[in-house]
């Protein structure tokens, strides 16, 4: 979960989950450079079709795999980072700060139902597995193709395109399957940022 993802709300909300999951992933998709000005319709063709891809990782007979080790440390707030993966060595970065700012900010506004104890350090692990299954495997290609981006034809075949966010978005599609939470953590992360950067506030708490 980039910093990217951390800042791609248009604007605070009362209540962001009055914003639904897709609309998020549309918001994230609208702020990821290449986007600028594109059609708010195709980027919501994109996020709906990355999220499906992700859900259907979830729904497989086994998780997607990872041998990335994992590296727990602090200052995920002053980065605006709850995890990242890094490909050489691969490396999942697990902030535990963010991951108790995240428990904090899901307890104030009431959403335990949708994000169980523990379930926030479960899902962002899950969501670097598939960053890490992307970077590695043909899944990349078979998201490319997913997606229906053509940036070239010729004749009967056609190039498929990266679609810049749409990995994120799969990623989160992923976690909230495989983790069974009752929100994409897309909802969560949107709430992060608003803690994060609003002024004069302890982060994670409401005033």
């Amino acid at each position: 979960m980039t910093a990217t993802e951390l800042a791609y709300s248009e604007g605070e909300l009362p209540d962001p989950a009055s914003v639904d999951d897709i609309e998020w992933a549309v918001r994230l998709l609208a702020a990821t450079p290449t986007h600028e000005g594109r059609d708010r319709e195709l980027l919501r063709q994109w996020a709906c079709r990355a999220a499906e891809f992700g859900s259907r990782l979830g729904t497989g007979l086994a998780p997607v795999p990872s041998t990335a080790r994992v590296v727990e440390r602090d200052g995920g707030l002053e980065r605006m980072l709850l995890a990242r993966y890094t490909s050489r060595p691969p490396t999942v970065e697990l902030y535990t700060d963010t991951l108790t700012l995240a428990e904090e900010l899901v307890d104030a506004r009431g959403w335990r139902a949708w994000y169980p104890p523990g379930s926030v350090r479960a899902a962002a692990l899950a969501h670097e597995a598939v960053h890490a299954h992307l970077h590695h495997g043909p899944a990349k290609a078979a998201l490319k193709q997913a997606l229906g981006h053509t940036v070239l034809r010729l004749g009967r075949h056609r190039v498929a395109g990266h679609v810049a966010g749409a990995e994120e978005v799969a990623a989160h599609a992923y976690a909230r399957t495989v983790c069974g939470l009752g929100r994409s953590p897309l909802l969560l992360t949107a709430a992060l940022r608003a803690a994060l950067t609003r002024p004069g506030t302890r982060p994670g708490r409401e005033n």
